[in-house]
């Protein structure tokens, strides 16, 4: 499992769980082993301008993922054996977000990024909150990832 980091943003952040929790995720949604995801952390005003570009909204928001191909909760891809890895996605955080986020909850900006990381993965895998009952089931898988690695959700 690949999981490529960029930090092109100037905030300190403790990236070092960030691959690690990464390919946690792979291996709990049980994806091939030649899987690869990035991850890039960048500022408030370059986050600004992917939402608005992408999803049509004003303003930085704390993470954007964006597959590959449009997956279904619960059904990793399949990798064909002489092909090369299968490629998730881009995931972008805006740390500067996540970190307001954290204190505005009451929460440690390290909690606050690891949800980023695993709700940007869940996202790439097909998983979304459009609904209530689809939020339900994402914040439930949520937490049990973030359990597994001593989180909880915040």
């Amino acid at each position: 499992m690949n999981v490529f980091l960029a930090d092109e943003q100037s905030s300190p952040v403790d990236v070092s769980e960030i691959i690690p929790l990464a390919e946690h995720v792979m291996r709990m949604e049980q994806l091939p082993e030649e899987s690869e995801v990035a991850i890039v952390l960048i500022d408030n005003a370059e986050m600004a301008r992917y939402n608005e570009l992408y999803m049509g909204k004003e303003g930085p928001t704390d993470v954007l993922s964006f597959p590959i191909e449009d997956g279904r909760p619960g059904e990793p891809p399949q990798r064909d054996p002489e092909g090369p890895p299968v490629n998730l996605g881009d995931i972008f955080i805006a740390p500067d977000v996540v970190r307001a986020n954290a204190e505005r909850s009451g929460t440690d900006f390290q909690g606050e990024l690891a949800l980023m990381v695993v709700h940007g993965m869940l996202h790439l895998l097909g998983w979304d909150h459009q609904g209530d009952a689809d939020a339900e089931r994402m914040e439930a898988r949520e937490r049990d990832l973030l359990a597994v690695v001593g989180r909880t959700r915040p």
